[in-house]
């Protein structure tokens, strides 16, 4: 799987023992996930500790209106970096690189689009959350700048999947310490205001968003082509960046329906806002707070998933097939002892860690404690989900996780929350775990019994378009 003259080697990750090299991809990416939540937690208690409560929940409903527009461009990614993990599994560097190509194309138009769109919509949105009105300015505030930051977030976002793709997972994680300490250092400078830096109040917070995600974008890419890693795009490829009709109705077949399940994930983390905002302030601030901590325990099943998927594509593109279930089944077990251990650990420790955000003397502290012993353990099941759903999809089955989160995430949850909240607001924490149920029975068994390894990406998509235009490029990136 060579690329140019003198190109990083990229990680072969069709050999080798499956649980060491799963742990050896995997961990990195856990760094990189949990480095990305602690720079959302720094930000958060630079927030919470300067400017209050108010300003906690104003941010907390910014972010998950950002989570939602990054929901679209995750599908499209994932979809990108499967093409990519099976073309290196089919030996296949051009193949690799025009389908990054394609995805970058896209981005830049789609980051672009919407942020112009969430600028002027941002007040609308966050009255449709029904924002708490002391909160409402700072989200205001905070969400419009965010809204600025989106094409460098989504085209990093793109670029590290795709060095995830080809089984680089040690860049990403170097620029996502870059990331943090930038977004994390600037934070207090534009919050307070310091020498010429104006005091900015909770919008300084997104203003170092912003500022750090532009230059960790100058820097990933500046970086790809002086270590002339596999992706880059030099001479003819670059005409890559114009999407290819053929690749792009790929990405947007199997990239959309990904994006729909990040999306039936949020749109049920609305409903759920919306409801918990009418609770008040001191409850959505818990609640806010109870995310963050989520964050880390979602952290193994979300990197032991990345992961899986793309161990499992670069097998289906080199057409080994008795290690796709080996790897699952590896996945599943690693990830039962990491989320495990993180669920043990958070409900232990949650009053210290509560307290880094509020203060210790919040009344939100024992409303959020309160959330975490009755929810957090549902995220074990979903870890087992996101496991099962990087196989499958790794193999562009993407239609059936699809409905299964829809039923159980947004139907189950909602209706089981919005149903029985009158008998007491517990009702808004059970239906994690009820939601998270049903969720894991279906996911079992559509891996067992589905027909998701008869689908497939590469046969049909990349290897014909590079056989259609190989004249074209036959010499690029010699």
């Amino acid at each position: 799987m060579a690329g140019g003259r003198g190109a990083a080697a990229p990680r072969d990750l069709t050999l080798g023992p499956i649980t060491r090299t799963l742990l050896l991809f995997s961990l990195p990416t856990l760094g990189a996930n949990i480095l990305q939540s602690l720079n959302g937690s720094i930000n958060t208690i630079w927030i919470g500790h300067f400017l209050g409560e108010a300003a906690i929940a104003a941010s907390s409903n910014a972010n998950i209106v950002m989570f939602l527009m990054f929901s679209l461009g995750f599908g499209f990614g994932m979809a990108t970096t499967i093409l990519i993990g099976q073309s290196m599994g089919a030996r296949d560097i051009v193949g690799a690189r025009r389908a990054l190509g394609t995805g970058i194309g896209i981005f830049a138009a789609i980051s672009v689009l919407i942020a112009i769109i969430g600028w002027f919509s941002a007040g609308a949105i966050l009255h449709a959350l029904a924002t708490p009105p002391d909160a409402l300015p700072l989200a205001l505030a905070y969400l419009r700048v965010i809204f600025l930051a989106l094409p460098p977030m989504f085209l990093t976002l793109l670029v590290t999947m795709g060095l995830r793709g080809i089984g680089d997972a040690i860049t990403p994680l170097r620029f996502m310490i870059l990331n943090v300490v930038l977004d994390a250092g600037l934070n207090p400078l534009f919050i307070l205001g310091y020498g010429p830096i104006p005091r900015m109040g909770v919008a300084g917070a997104a203003t170092a968003t912003l500022i750090a995600n532009y230059v960790v974008l100058i820097g990933i890419v500046a970086y790809i082509y002086a270590k002339d890693i596999g992706i880059r795009l030099r001479g003819p490829e670059l005409r890559f960046l114009i999407p290819d009709p053929t690749l792009l109705k790929v990405i947007a077949v199997k990239g959309f329906p990904m994006g729909v399940q990040m999306l039936v994930m949020t749109l049920s983390g609305l409903v759920l806002v919306g409801l918990i905002n009418r609770q008040g302030v001191d409850v959505a601030a818990a609640y806010g707070v109870a995310q963050l901590l989520w964050t880390y325990v979602q952290m193994p099943a979300m990197a032991i998933g990345a992961a899986v998927s793309v161990m499992a594509a670069q097998n289906i593109g080199a057409g080994a097939w008795s290690r796709v279930d080996a790897i699952t089944r590896s996945g599943l077990m690693v990830n039962l002892l990491l989320t495990g251990g993180v669920v043990a650990l958070l409900l232990l420790f949650d009053r210290p860690a509560l307290a880094l955000f509020l203060g210790s003397g919040s009344p939100a502290i024992p409303i959020a404690r309160h959330i975490q012993f009755i929810a957090s353990w549902s995220f074990i099941l979903f870890g087992i989900t996101l496991v099962l759903f990087a196989t499958v999809r790794a193999n562009g089955a993407v239609i059936a996780p699809l409905l299964i989160l829809t039923l159980g995430i947004l139907i189950v949850r909602v209706s089981f929350a919005w149903t029985l909240l009158p008998y007491g607001q517990d009702m808004l924490w059970w239906s994690f775990p009820v939601g998270s149920a049903v969720t894991v029975a279906l996911a079992l068994l559509y891996y067992r019994f589905g027909n998701w390894r008869t689908q497939g990406m590469i046969a049909r998509t990349v290897q014909a378009e590079a056989a259609a235009d190989q004249p074209a490029v036959s010499d690029a990136g010699r």
